[in-house]
């Protein structure tokens, strides 16, 4: 499905319309804003292949994970975000003919998101079975001013014919999800009511008893004036709608503007609810359609202001760039420690919408740079408050002590995977959340962190890693069986060099922390050791132990480390040597066929050396990049950002440029033939990384920021804006050189290939190539 999208730097453009596409379509022109969000679907009936998806934030339901048998310690459900009501829906009827775009003749089509105003726009020309010609245009966004509220402006207008036109605004709550077990309904009603010009409708879940109160109101207008109009209430079950007729004339139009909220019980009273979504709505209309879209430009305007990456040359990467950011932008804000990031964010319900791993490995490094210092430190509080459901979900396994186990997939802190080899298996998870708190403190310089919430959770973590690791009398070394790596093509195996690199590490972190934390607040450190009933001299111990005497698979003829113990027993082909009509390998082969292969979903050995690169020479990052890449099919959307960082290490441009086209446009492009169950979010996060990690070469070494930038033939300059411990600076990458400007009040050192460069403020350097 390559190039099906308009190539263009602020927009992504479907120029007519394909109906094999739309489910892609939908989940590309997603919206959201933090708060709420929303699939491209259309406003009118559609009777063709679609994926409804209508997401409130914070709002799920615990599936009864589907299996024929249970073991200890296996989730109990499968937490996944619901779909919620749907408010855009608008049926309309010309004359008795329902328009639906399954039914008619397209004459024309186009959608676009207009990334850089926040809207998505849609347009097309239509011939009905009795030959009525029609022409609609609707602009639709979630605010990003009034994050509980939407909008819409449905404009139609006939062109070859007068007569009657029945528009019937609605909200559905009368639905279900795509992947739910036993096609089970997940909404009960609570109450409802309706008006001349809306009304609201107010649902609670099954089990968790979320309550969401959705409103609306209806504005009609014929040549931008509004327009007096009588309507019938339509009122069935988990459902509201107001119907409306309005006899227009060839060539003229009629314009309805449909306000929407979404306010859940998270953040308002269950018995207020409705009043206050009514009062909501009523405040947003009152504002006019307008303004609001002035204000969600405007908005949108402030973020792109920091959070911008200009590439100059090169459409196809600066829209890919781009549409990345947005993304990002419009799943989460930082504003709620409660909330988190769903691999598929606002635009599709695969994955349960849950937390995973993604989120510390990919997502903290974006906000740290491009946010408040706050977000990315929700981001961490939002694991510390759950440490105590990671202690019970280790204890379920057989753990004691105090260890955790960072569950693979939760909503609230409960391990509800529902698969046994990654629910029990994949634990380096645990080491992410550990990582991020190392990244956050190494790049903000917030110590405190460590005393007040991140020691907890690395001593926790730690005992989790001492307990799983088990000594070998064979090799008198300690080994880690029974794992499942960053690989999840590969199950159940001894050693696998990532998990063991990273559980090392966290132990030896941990210790590191101890010690700082003791420095700065003996009295501190003395208080959360009893808290939490730290033996100090037995658990340090047994810590260092660990560290000193770790096995970890390599092959000294190779020059490598092994993925994990036996990796060479395998057959070792290339992803050369697979025909195309065999890929993605998940879709084409059995599960069986793909564990005995030398296949690689994505990047294991090379995550290690990408989080740890400080360890290794550059001869060892390149001679495992070498051997292991060649085998890595990139079934995952973690995997090109990966490789085009370290690539882009090593000196490859050539490599980190197509792996970086690949990582921005995996999802415009469908690399992987599976953007229309929604787009991949959390690796947006790693495509960030591949431009500012991978081409700018930005590192954080001794509290300050180092630059050793690199530009890929294809590009004219590079451009982007790092925020860092109080400093804003700008970034510009060219033929010519890099230019480092201090857009801030205060002086800042950095260092640029490696010579430390003072920058005054608001002053600029550079350095010639």
């Amino acid at each position: 499905m390559k190039d099906y999208f308009k190539v263009d730097e602020w927009k992504i453009i479907e120029e007519g319309f394909d109906p094999h596409y739309n489910k892609v379509a939908e989940s590309v022109l997603s919206l959201g804003n933090g708060r709420m969000g929303q699939r491209a679907n259309f406003e009118e009936a559609y009777s063709g292949e679609t994926l409804q998806g209508n997401y409130v934030a914070g709002v799920y339901y615990p599936d009864k994970t589907r299996v024929g048998w249970w073991k200890n310690g296996y989730p109990e459900y499968f937490a996944k975000v619901l779909n919620a009501a749907n408010w855009i829906g608008i049926d309309v009827t010309l004359g008795d003919e329902p328009l639906d775009l399954a039914k008619c003749e397209v004459l024309t089509f186009r959608r676009e998101l207009n990334m850089q105003e926040g809207y998505l726009k849609r347009s097309f020309k239509a011939k009905t079975e009795s030959g009525k010609e029609v022409g609609v245009e609707s602009v639709r966004f979630c605010s990003m001013v009034d994050d509980e509220c939407g909008a819409i402006s449905y404009t139609i207008t006939p062109l070859n014919f007068n007569g009657e036109i029945t528009l019937t605004p609605y909200i559905d709550g009368d639905i279900v999800n795509k992947d739910s077990n036993y096609d089970e309904k997940f909404w009960d009603e609570v109450s409802k009511a309706t008006t001349n010009d809306g009304g609201y409708l107010q649902l609670r879940t099954k089990k968790t008893g979320f309550e969401v109160a959705t409103a609306t109101k209806i504005v009609l207008l014929q040549d931008n004036a509004p327009l007096e109009f009588e309507s019938t209430p339509i009122e069935k079950e988990k459902y509201i709608g107001t119907t409306v007729k309005v006899n227009v004339g060839a060539g003229k139009s009629i314009t309805l503007l449909k306000y929407a909220a979404n306010l859940s019980s998270q953040n308002h009273s269950k018995e207020e609810l409705a009043n206050k979504a009514t009062a909501v709505i009523n405040r947003v209309a009152a504002k006019g359609f307008g303004t609001i879209l002035a204000e969600q430009a405007a908005a949108w305007a402030e973020k792109w202001k920091n959070n911008d990456i200009i590439i100059e040359g090169d459409a196809k990467a600066q829209q890919g760039i781009r549409f990345n950011i947005f993304q990002l932008n419009q799943t989460y804000t930082g504003e709620d420690d409660r909330l988190n990031i769903g691999p598929k964010g606002f635009t599709g319900e695969k994955y349960g919408g849950s937390t995973y791993w993604d989120t510390e490995a990919y997502c903290v490094p974006f906000y740290l740079a491009t946010a408040e210092q706050k977000v990315a430190r929700n981001l961490l509080l939002y694991r510390y408050k759950q440490l105590g459901k990671a202690i019970e979900n280790a204890k379920l396994l057989g753990f004691k002590d105090g260890a955790a186990l960072y569950p693979m997939v939760t909503m609230d802190g409960t391990e509800c995977h529902n698969e046994w080899e990654i629910t029990f298996e994949e634990i380096h998870r645990n080491g992410a959340i550990a990582f991020a708190i190392y990244n956050y403190v190494r790049y903000t310089g917030d110590e405190a962190y460590l005393g007040d919430y991140g020691l907890e959770v690395l001593i926790a973590i730690s005992r989790f890693w001492s307990q799983r690791i088990t000594w070998s009398a064979d090799r008198e070394q300690y080994v880690m069986l029974g794992v499942t790596g960053p690989n999840e093509y590969e199950n159940n195996v001894n050693n696998n060099w990532y998990t063991s690199t990273i559980a090392v590490w966290c132990m030896k972190y941990t210790l590191e922390v101890i010690d700082k934390v003791k420095q700065a607040d003996q009295a501190k450190y003395d208080e959360l050791a009893a808290k939490i009933t730290f033996d100090e001299g037995t658990e340090s111990g047994r810590f260092a132990d660990i560290v000193a005497k770790m096995y970890f698979p390599q092959d000294e003829k190779l020059g490598i480390y092994l993925q994990q113990d036996g990796y060479l027993d395998k057959e070792q082909l290339l992803v050369t040597d697979l025909p195309a009509t065999e890929r993605p390998l998940v879709q084409k082969w059995s599960w069986d066929r793909i564990l005995r292969s030398v296949f690689i979903k994505q990047a294991d050995v090379l995550q290690g050396l990408y989080f740890f690169e400080e360890d290794y020479d550059l001869e060892t990052i390149r001679r495992n990049y070498d051997f292991y890449e060649p085998r890595t099919v990139h079934e995952s959307s973690l995997s090109p950002c990966v490789h085009a960082i370290l690539a882009a290490k090593l000196g490859d441009v050539e490599r980190a440029y197509q792996f970086y086209l690949r990582t921005s446009r995996l999802d415009i492009d469908d690399y992987n033939n599976d953007t229309e169950d929604g787009c991949h979010i959390t690796s947006m996060a790693g495509t960030w990384m591949s431009i500012v990690e991978g081409f700018g070469g930005m590192r954080v070494k001794d509290g300050m920021l180092s630059f050793n930038p690199l530009l890929p033939d294809e590009w004219k300059a590079l451009s982007f804006q790092i925020g860092f411990r109080g400093s804003l600076l700008n970034i510009r990458i060219a033929k010519e050189g890099t230019t480092v400007r201090n857009l801030s009040d205060n002086s800042v050192t950095v260092m640029l290939n490696g010579a430390s460069q003072l920058i005054e403020a608001k002053g600029e350097v550079l350095m010639r190539t």
